[in-house]
């Protein structure tokens, strides 16, 4: 029976990884958490881990045959473009100390969840072969970008000095169940669905002029990813796109969730908040020739998915 560590298996990406998992007999769950405490779920032993100290990290990856990095300080647009540093020390930290404890303790299988942040626009779908280190970064993700490229340097690394297997997954806009909604610090499609459908204002209010797009993923399909890559991957170090391969526009998107939700809205936009710029739409070509994956959710059925759930879950406000 394999060992599976999902590292901040209460989060986001993190839950929905470790409750996938963790339905498959011949498999053994544990999870990490820190200050957010555990959810209920028997076929999950979980470990409290602060994965900044080295002695935390050595004592959850003891003994476990696969890690997933799903652990991440996190946020969304407003902190990106106010607070960028927050995004760098910690996560830069935290991995540095799981990835040399990984190796030291032999794990078989390391699965890095990274990002899309170090692509550069272009109008043609983004292979991962289009990343050029020479190239400068997005200003407004310069330091996340160049810690995640840090991150996969390292991944890259170890998988040379080892047999240990390395997957990193570049994923594109995650979302479903369990992810953050509140303005403040969701990302852009948690953020929608609280403008539209929790709050008592039809008048929901974009940043910036709408026109930014998003490839957006539903997080079963992510997992679906993880699980094939683990069953199938055959090199020791990998680099996979993980996105649905389609871009919607903030405000097409604002419209779909209004129209899913049988919603009549009118839709304003704030032109003073600054926004990102950086539209990315990922090729995943190289997931579905080496793994045989491709998404199975279109993106009507995974916001009313997403939507349903919500709805289970949360108040309006």
């Amino acid at each position: 029976m394999k060992k599976i560590l999902i590292l901040g298996a209460t989060g986001f990406i993190g839950r929905n990884i470790s409750e996938y998992l963790s339905r498959f007999n011949n498999l053994k769950i544990y999870g990490t958490f820190n200050k957010k405490k555990p959810f209920k779920n028997k076929n999950i032993d979980f470990i409290k881990c602060n994965l900044l100290k080295k002695n935390n990290v050595e004592r959850a990856l003891k003994s476990k045959d696969i890690i997933i990095m799903a652990a991440a300080t996190s946020s969304g647009a407003k902190d990106i473009i106010n607070r960028p540093y927050v995004h760098v020390t910690d996560n830069s930290i935290m991995n540095s100390l799981i990835l040399r404890s990984a190796f030291e303790l032999k794990i078989k299988h390391v699965i890095f969840l990274s990002c899309t942040v170090m692509y550069r626009n272009q109008k043609r779908k983004t292979k991962e072969k289009d990343f050029n280190l020479s190239k400068d970064m997005y200003e407004k993700y310069f330091g996340q970008a160049w810690m995640k490229v840090f991150s996969e340097k390292m991944c890259e690394f170890y998988s040379k000095l080892s047999e240990t297997k390395y997957t990193i997954i570049r994923h594109s806009n995650i979302y479903g169940p369990h992810d953050k909604i509140d303005i403040n610090n969701s990302h852009v499609f948690g953020a929608t669905i609280n403008k539209v459908i929790f709050t008592n204002n039809n008048q929901p209010v974009i940043w910036g002029d709408g026109k930014e797009t998003r490839d957006l993923l539903y997080v079963d399909d992510l997992n679906n990813f993880i699980k094939k890559a683990i069953l199938k991957q055959k090199k020791n170090f990998e680099i996979f796109n993980v996105g649905l391969g389609k871009s919607i526009s903030i405000t097409n998107l604002t419209k779909k969730i209004a129209k899913i939700d049988g919603k009549t809205i009118y839709i304003k936009y704030d032109l003073s908040k600054k926004k990102l710029n950086n539209n990315i739409t990922l090729d995943c070509t190289k997931a579905k020739k080496i793994l045989n994956w491709k998404p199975k959710y279109k993106l009507d059925l995974g916001i009313k998915k997403t939507i349903d759930w919500y709805k289970k879950n949360y108040k309006m406000v």
